[in-house]
């Protein structure tokens, strides 16, 4: 079974300044946990931010994704190499496919051995992919083994449970990680999620972020506010009862937010 930390902070969609003072505000809160990759175009300036922190490296845990322009066996560990160099570390823990971009003339042995191949050269101590299918999940499994995929990177909220999905990896013994918790924002207004936050004196974040704790997942919300990054790590210390878990189940709807044309399979 993988050893990811189940809450670690978001940087998709922040760059420049903003992301150093979110990544500074998170680290400094008690997050040790950074998710990035190469496409959000902030890797550097995460980098900056881990590097001023004073935080050791070993008490961190880094993670990037390949982009779909590199996943040629000739470019990704070149690639993950000019990652490193940007993040100012000599490794990465964790490293992921982060789309499958299926019609990209790349397959998955390909790509998968190239990871793994990172991995023995030490570049990144665990090895995972992002938004796969079913399908595409028992390929790469096919290439690497199960154990040496640490998890599955996948839109997940209440409104998009991913069940059947979610069945398989546990099933497999890989773990998952929510992106898109709070589906943009949109279940923060929801009136069910905000009569449980009413229930326990909480907020529709943290109650949502606990639901996703609470069924085994790792998350990484984002936030430029560090009001909103300490009041989310908070969401570690909320029970929900059965009841409640119950309500937010009731909430699936297929609610996908992402899914670009060539990179998104098809959806399990």
């Amino acid at each position: 079974m993988s050893n990811i930390p189940s809450f670690g902070v978001g940087t998709f969609r922040l760059t420049g300044q903003t992301v150093i003072d979110s990544v500074r505000n998170a680290l400094d809160l008690g997050y040790r946990a950074v998710d990035t990759a190469q496409i959000y175009g902030n890797e550097a300036e995460v980098g900056q931010a881990l590097a001023g922190s004073g935080v050791p490296r070993t008490d961190l845990f880094v993670t990037t994704k390949i982009w779909i322009d590199n996943y040629a066996k000739d470019k990704l560990i070149p690639s993950l190499r000019d990652s490193l160099a940007k993040l100012r570390t000599d490794y990465v823990d964790l490293t992921l496919i982060h789309w499958p971009a299926p019609g990209n003339g790349v397959e998955p042995s390909e790509y998968m051995s190239a990871l793994a191949e990172a991995k023995a050269l030490g570049l990144t101590r665990q090895i995972g992919v992002s938004n796969f299918n079913i399908e595409l999940t028992q390929q790469a499994i096919a290439v690497v083994g199960k154990d040496a995929i640490a998890t599955n990177q996948i839109e997940l909220s209440p409104y998009l449970q991913n069940r059947k999905l979610v069945a398989f990896l546990k099933e497999q013994g890989i773990a998952v990680t929510s992106y898109m918790t709070l589906a943009y924002g949109k279940v923060l207004k929801d009136p069910v999620i905000g009569q449980i936050a009413r229930k326990h004196n909480a907020t529709p974040a943290q109650v949502t972020l606990a639901w996703a704790l609470q069924l085994g997942y790792a998350v990484i919300p984002s936030s430029t506010k560090r009001e909103n990054l300490a009041s989310n790590l908070l969401a570690q210390q909320l029970r929900l009862d059965d009841e409640d878990m119950a309500q937010i189940a009731a909430l699936e709807r297929n609610g996908r937010e992402v899914s670009p044309d060539g990179l998104a399979p098809k959806w399990d």
